[in-house]
């Protein structure tokens, strides 16, 4: 990552518009060297019938910073990454508030990146713990 930590969050949130990103009000909050993190609101438009968030919502959430981590590591003028499994595990329900999800890399390789997804609430508690494998392909 050769831009600002802002510039990058600037990038990414433009993109946002007109997309899943956009009607689950997904934005992109923070970005390191290893790391790429997202929130979400938790409010009716997520819920299940029982008012608790969907774990369909989730996911999404998950695969979004994963997917979106993994083609910050790559050269996106040659290669582009698609999602191959998503696995997430629901711990805690929410009904309110925002979850926020952070993606690390297990692995980097070549042409899979692997990621481990942390869904928090705003108090840091584990929500859902995700990983993402994605595929780099040449464009």
């Amino acid at each position: 990552m050769n831009l600002k930590k802002d510039e990058i969050l600037k990038q990414l949130n433009a993109i946002v518009p007109n997309t899943l990103l956009e009607t689950l009000q997904i934005s992109y909050t923070d970005v390191g060297e290893d790391y790429l993190t997202a929130k979400m609101p938790v409010n009716p438009s997520v819920h299940q019938p029982q008012g608790l968030l969907h774990g369909g919502a989730t996911v999404a959430l998950a695969e979004t910073v994963g997917s979106t981590a993994s083609h910050l590591f790559i050269d996106a003028t040659k290669f582009k990454v698609k999602g191959l499994e998503i696995s997430a595990n629901h711990l805690k329900s929410k009904r309110e508030g925002e979850v926020f999800a952070t993606a690390r890399p297990i692995h980097k390789g070549r042409t899979t990146h692997l990621w481990e997804i942390k869904v928090e609430d705003e108090t840091g508690t584990l929500i859902s713990l995700c990983k993402l494998t994605t595929i780099v392909l040449p464009k």
